[in-house]
């Protein structure tokens, strides 16, 4: 028993802290290896409070990035494997297109290429007939291997999948009061007072990574990038066209990036790429900056004329984003940390969950991510 931390118990397992998509895909990964798990996430099940909330998220193989290319087509192929594996539908191919500035569809097009995804350029004119509810500009690509993913039903399934093994006690509305450095051990003190020490920590939570982990990370010589946690708003607007109209897209304009995708009995989500105001997760209230819904509303009405872009119904939502939007996967010591995703980690969830297996477990970064 620790000195300093008389009421710790001895957990023999990885406690993961954070239940949205990427604590929810570690806890499924490890369980899966016949590890033992402890999660333990400040919030309710399926809460609305991080990064993971939402029924929709795109899946797109559309980098300019060859590594990144490569990490959608791993992460597909686990999709499509958790798909076959447990019956369940959570990947609607409804194809994507990517639209503007030619420099950078034109390099999305040779990603594609060099990595043997089929691809298919147009013109806006040909576009916009097939896909009348959007206006496109510059050039247009799009691919047929991506869609949107059922991100809710994701986020519950692996937190199902988790429980099935028997391996995992979830611990929901439990925050996470500090973490203990002890050498080869971590003690992590919860809300109510109670203590838990462990030889693996596995912190998967997104915007508050930079309170939670930095000086734990600082005390054994690892720096976070600086983290921008920004208060995002989308919105979702009523689609006047029926649903098999609308692929997921993505407007490389002049000015601020924009994508889309409908959410199935929501409307079409529209929003810009990390423009929302820098905030504390614990602080924020949630409500659009009224310049820029009317900027979106006035951007809708120009390029997404199948919906009606006087009846928006905005999200609040978190990004937390490095300095070059390159995911945080690593590990020091007892404490793999995971974080900056950046508004684009989702389609990669079941991937992140491996590779935060692998970490804690022993195995080594991608070099990428590595802090």
């Amino acid at each position: 028993m620790d000195d300093r931390q008389p009421d710790a118990s001895r957990f023999d397992g990885h406690v993961v802290i954070g239940g949205g998509v990427v604590g929810a895909a570690a806890a499924w990964a490890l369980t899966a290896r016949g590890e033992r798990v402890l999660l333990v996430e400040q919030h309710g099940r399926g809460h609305l409070e991080g990064s993971s909330h939402g029924a929709t998220r795109i899946f797109r193989q559309g980098y300019t990035d060859p590594e990144y290319v490569a990490l959608t087509t791993r992460a597909l192929a686990l999709w499509d494997a958790l798909e076959t594996s447990s019956g369940t539908t959570l990947l609607d191919r409804t194809g994507a297109v990517d639209h503007g500035r030619p420099e950078v569809v034109d390099a999305i097009a040779a990603a594609l290429a060099d990595a043997g995804i089929p691809h298919e350029t147009l013109t806006p004119d040909e576009a916009a007939a097939r896909w009348p509810g959007i206006a496109f500009e510059g050039h247009v690509l799009t691919h047929a291997t991506a869609g949107r993913i059922r991100s809710a039903d994701a986020v519950e399934l692996f937190l199902t999948l988790a429980e099935r093994t028997g391996l995992v006690e979830l611990r929901f509305g439990s925050r996470v009061r500090a973490i203990v450095d002890d050498g080869d051990d971590l003690t992590v003190t919860l809300g109510d007072g109670t203590a838990v020490r462990t030889a693996s920590v596995v912190a998967a939570v997104g915007s508050w990574a930079p309170t939670l982990v930095g000086d734990v990370l600082a005390g054994r010589g690892a720096v976070l990038p600086a983290v921008r946690v920004t208060q995002e708003q989308p919105a979702h607007f009523p689609s006047h066209l029926p649903d098999e109209a609308w692929p997921s897209f993505v407007h490389w304009a002049d000015g601020d990036d924009v994508y889309g995708l409908l959410t199935p009995g929501e409307g079409v989500k529209v929003g810009f790429h990390g423009t929302g105001p820098v905030v504390d997760p614990d602080a924020r209230d949630k409500r659009p900056v009224p310049a820029e819904a009317e900027r979106l509303q006035a951007y809708v009405a120009r390029f997404v004329p199948g919906v009606d872009a006087t009846r928006p119904t905005f999200i609040s939502c978190l990004y937390d984003t490095t300095p070059d939007e390159d995911f945080v996967i690593d590990r020091r010591g007892p404490l793999t940390v995971a974080t900056g995703f950046s508004g684009h980690g989702f389609k990669f969830a079941p991937l992140l969950g491996e590779l935060l297996a692998d970490l804690a477990t022993g195995g080594e970064p991608l070099p990428r991510f590595a802090l």
